[in-house]
């Protein structure tokens, strides 16, 4: 494979918004990447209690926001794994495709950078892929204490300032549920896949579906 620069952006996608879209765009540019492939998580280890739109909701709203995106690729990585997903597994998988001098970014808020010490093989983590961390408007970030839990990330942290964006995947799914508007919080696409298809309803397609945007 050609020598590439390549941000790795997991989430749950549940659904995509326009948020993930602008601060996959912001980092991309900032970091000079090739590709920022966004790789939908299945089952999240650390949240095993957690409700999931069907994966292939998940991958097909993914698709219709990035359908008119260059530089934005989609994975089916983490989902046709068995078994809980860990980033460390999953870096060292796509490493095995790319090229010895191709550069990997794994992509994160500072939310979770500040938990990273207390994640799966941090240190093998951070020997795969850079850090390439998202920071809140005016936030400044002392990362020296996540270097000394995890000396391996010394001069493996980069930190991005995006602007703030008041859209949660949460949020959206709470608007569609309580039949509030969620427009223009997730791409027009989308929003028609959600509705057609009635996800994040109490009851599935119904009178109030076609109501929320």
């Amino acid at each position: 494979m050609m020598d590439k620069r390549l941000g790795v952006f997991g989430g749950s996608f549940d659904p995509v918004h326009v948020g993930h879209l602008i601060i996959g765009e912001i980092l991309r540019h900032e970091l000079q990447l090739d590709t920022v492939l966004f790789l939908p998580a299945g089952r999240p280890p650390h949240k095993p209690e957690q409700e999931l739109a069907a994966d292939h909701h998940r991958v097909e709203m993914l698709e219709l926001a990035l359908c008119d995106a260059p530089g934005f690729e989609i994975s089916r990585l983490d989902l046709d794994r068995p078994g809980s997903s860990y980033t460390a597994t999953t870096l060292e998988i796509l490493r095995e495709d790319l090229s010895p001098s191709a550069e990997l970014f794994f992509l994160m808020g500072q939310d979770s950078l500040r938990d990273f010490p207390r994640w799966r093989d941090p240190g093998r983590i951070a020997q795969l892929a850079t850090l390439a961390v998202a920071l809140r408007p005016g936030v400044e970030m002392d990362v020296r204490d996540i270097i000394d839990a995890v000396p391996e990330t010394a001069g493996r942290i980069q930190l991005v300032s995006v602007p703030l964006i008041g859209v949660s995947s949460r949020d959206v799914r709470r608007r569609i549920r309580d039949g509030e508007s969620f427009r223009f919080q997730v791409p027009t696409l989308v929003a028609n896949y959600i509705v057609s298809h009635g996800l994040y309803t109490d009851s599935g397609l119904d009178a109030t579906a076609t109501r929320v945007i």
